[in-house]
């Protein structure tokens, strides 16, 4: 009579199932911090993206400012910013059909034109009447680093600076610049772009 032995009745694993159960673990342990660090460095740079579209949008609204406070110098007259005469550019006879225009502007109603006075002062740095490009100039953390932040992943702290310079061989021209900057102080990005002395143009109040 030939006995048979059934497979499932072995009460041990074979040197082959033991090789390969050993050689799964140890992948397993090898990969797990590589997986961590690739994981971590993508937040990281999900962060660095998040820090440059909070710049775009300081830069988009520094754009939405008036050129110089004095754009609103005779705002009893107007609500929209106007232009600044610099260099004396804006027609000054009163008897001329183009008083208060420049070269370029449209003698018509609800386009732009210069200011009713000429003689405006020199713009206050921290005149706080309009929002002007004066006072977009700062620095300030857009993303923070603190306690509870460092425990979901983020290790750096982001800073953006906004700069405005003016001139480029035209005073009617400034350049609005946004720097990010890391923990480090490492330059991360720049922004830039610029506003000129244009003024606004009204809208046409229709009548049906």
């Amino acid at each position: 009579m030939v006995s048979r032995k059934n497979s499932l009745g072995r009460f041990a694993f074979t040197m082959i199932e033991l090789i390969f159960a050993i050689v799964i673990i140890s992948i397993a342990v090898v990969s797990l911090p590589m997986m961590v660090q690739i994981t971590s460095k993508g937040i990281e740079n999900n962060i660095v993206q998040e820090a440059i579209f909070a710049a775009s949008a300081e830069l988009t609204g520094a754009t939405s400012y008036y050129w110089d406070k004095n754009s609103m110098y005779d705002s009893n007259l107007s609500r929209y910013s106007r232009v600044i005469d610099i260099g004396s550019t804006c027609e000054n006879n009163t008897s001329s059909p183009r008083y208060r225009l420049r070269q370029g502007h449209i003698a018509q109603p609800y386009h732009r034109r210069c200011l009713e006075n000429s003689t405006v002062g020199a713009a206050d740095t921290n005149d706080t009447t309009f929002p002007n490009l004066n006072n977009a100039v700062h620095s300030s953390a857009i993303i923070f680093t603190d306690t509870t932040k460092n425990s979901a992943g983020y290790k750096e702290a982001y800073t953006s600076t906004v700069a405005i310079a003016q001139g480029f061989g035209d005073a009617n021209i400034k350049k609005i610049t946004v720097l990010v900057e890391n923990s480090s102080g490492d330059d991360i990005t720049m922004l830039s772009t610029y506003s000129a002395n244009v003024g606004e143009v009204d809208y046409y109040k229709r009548r049906f």
